[in-house]
């Protein structure tokens, strides 16, 4: 067979490292984050598309981060906890399912950084030109906005998982708890660095682009609420763009874990954990912050509530 061609069909995956005493827990606690992810953000999905005070850009916008907070943790978690109660030694996945793992895994990745980058676009629009706001933000933006945020990390994702894909195998074990870009391309023997050199070019891109966007946008935001005396409008615009903030901090802090981690080997367990925590966190916290903190959200929730414990009665 051809070097140059061969690919393993099943790879195995190491997993966490998980004692038999701890894994029903660990178990029922992924579970239990699971469960709460998706009710939450699919929850939030259907309230917004339901109600039609809520169709306006900014929760428009940002319906795109619950449907990828539902994509990147459907990815990892379901696999997860079944190789938690399994024996090691069956810890197989197909090459293809490894490539789509990888592929999606990364897509969600690089789409909070995008998604964030438009949801910070909004902000700046709607706090620095307030007048201009509803022609600047119609609908024909915010379907540019949202296929952009999504056809720029298809596109870059593609790139790097293509490079990957390319290479042969001699090996079939992969050494993470999940398939991702460094899994695959570490199944090779061959030169791999172009996948190097694309894969750090690729993370640095990303991350100065969306940190210097965020920066820049909020430094001219700050700059507008100083010059302007209003207190009431000042107050509205912190208030708002808080929660925009608090979200990527939280994305930002647990993916730089996570790359902080890889420096040391020895911490390779802490490391695994710290990318599959990228992977809950941000879906977990990301409604709670969004959803009580948007004012026409949380009036609805609790209308909500409130009519379900009156029928209940």
């Amino acid at each position: 067979m051809d070097n140059l061609t061969f690919r393993y069909n099943k790879l195995l995956m190491e997993g966490l490292q998980v004692t038999q005493q701890s894994k029903h827990l660990a178990f029922i606690l992924f579970l239990i984050a699971y469960i709460f992810i998706m009710v939450s953000n699919i929850g939030i999905l259907i309230q917004i598309s339901v109600e039609k005070g809520l169709h306006q850009p900014m929760h428009i916008l940002f319906c795109n981060l619950p449907l990828n907070d539902v994509l990147g943790t459907t990815v990892l978690l379901p696999r997860l906890m079944r190789n938690i109660v399994t024996d090691p030694s069956e810890h197989y996945i197909t090459y293809v399912e490894c490539v789509m793992q990888a592929f999606l895994g990364h897509l969600y990745g690089t789409t909070s950084h995008t998604i964030l980058m438009i949801m910070a676009f909004d902000r700046y629009v709607a706090i620095c030109n307030p007048l201009r706001y509803p022609s600047i933000m119609s609908n024909n933006m915010v379907v540019k906005l949202s296929a952009g945020a999504w056809g720029v990390a298809l596109m870059l994702v593609g790139i790097l998982i293509g490079l990957s894909v390319r290479l042969s195998h001699c090996r079939s074990v992969i050494e993470n708890p999940f398939c991702d870009n460094a899994s695959l391309f570490k199944l090779s023997c061959e030169n791999t660095l172009i996948n190097n050199v694309y894969g750090l070019t690729f993370t640095v891109v990303l991350l100065t682009t969306s940190l210097a966007s965020v920066v820049l946008t909020y430094l001219r935001i700050a700059m507008v609420c100083f010059k302007c005396k209003n207190k009431a409008t000042n107050s509205k615009a912190i208030k708002t763009c808080s929660t925009h903030l608090a979200v990527y901090v939280i994305m930002m802090v647990s993916g730089f874990a996570t790359i902080f981690l890889h420096r040391f080997p020895e911490l390779s367990e802490r490391r695994k954990l710290s990318s599959i925590m990228f992977h809950v966190v941000p879906p977990c916290l990301n409604p709670i912050i969004y959803g009580l903190q948007a004012k026409e959200i949380r009036q609805r929730l609790f209308k909500l509530i409130y009519k379900s414990k009156v029928n209940s009665m």
